[in-house]
């Protein structure tokens, strides 16, 4: 199999992270796109669109030998998405809403090779069950500005794991990159990840 050099399409230090436990070597060139989903797009294929979007930004950029990898996340609840919130407000209006209550997480991933050769195309969804959260937790929790940035107002593997009661499906999906589904596909294409 032809030796790739793998690009991450995100500015992500989590998902950063998460590649780099298969992958020592790759670069990072962000996708500067707007994050706008049509109208006729399902909620649970939001992810997927808005990750394919960001490939067919950086694609051209691509060398020969390149494989690029993005990924987008977004909460889902009751048929609303709770993308980043704007400002502290909403993320306490966010946090207020998913206290008690069982919400999805859902990472739409892309991976493709310049070459065309390889073609991976995935939406990775996790069940996440938030335990009921006083106002006074939730005013102390926002404090630490953890909130920003964050799809749902929260990450999972900060101060915000003291809400979660239960998760049935993958953790990485929700830190922002379904990583192990990613490297059993990627070995399904002979890309030695050991």
């Amino acid at each position: 199999m032809k030796n790739y050099k793998f690009i991450l399409a995100s500015a992500s230090p989590r998902r950063k992270e998460l590649l780099s436990i298969y992958i020592k070597d790759f670069k990072i060139m962000p996708a500067d796109i707007e994050e706008t989903v049509p109208s006729n797009i399902a909620l649970e294929d939001a992810p997927l669109y808005i990750a394919k979007e960001k490939a067919t930004a950086v694609f051209d950029k691509l060398s020969e030998d390149n494989i690029i990898i993005t990924a987008d996340t977004i909460v889902l609840l009751e048929n609303k998405i709770y993308g980043k919130p704007k400002d502290r407000l909403d993320a306490y209006n966010m946090i207020k809403t998913l206290s008690g209550k069982t919400h999805q997480v859902i990472t739409g991933v892309c991976c493709y090779s310049k070459d065309r050769q390889i073609n991976i195309e995935f939406s990775d969804i996790t069940n996440v069950a938030f335990t009921e959260i006083s106002d006074e937790i939730i005013e102390k929790y926002l404090e630490n500005a953890e909130y920003i940035d964050k799809a749902g107002a929260y990450a999972v593997q900060g101060l915000a794991s003291m809400f979660v009661e239960k998760i049935e499906g993958s953790y990485d999906n929700i830190v922002g990159l379904p990583i192990g589904r990613l490297a059993r596909k990627l070995i399904k294409y002979k890309i030695n990840l050991f």
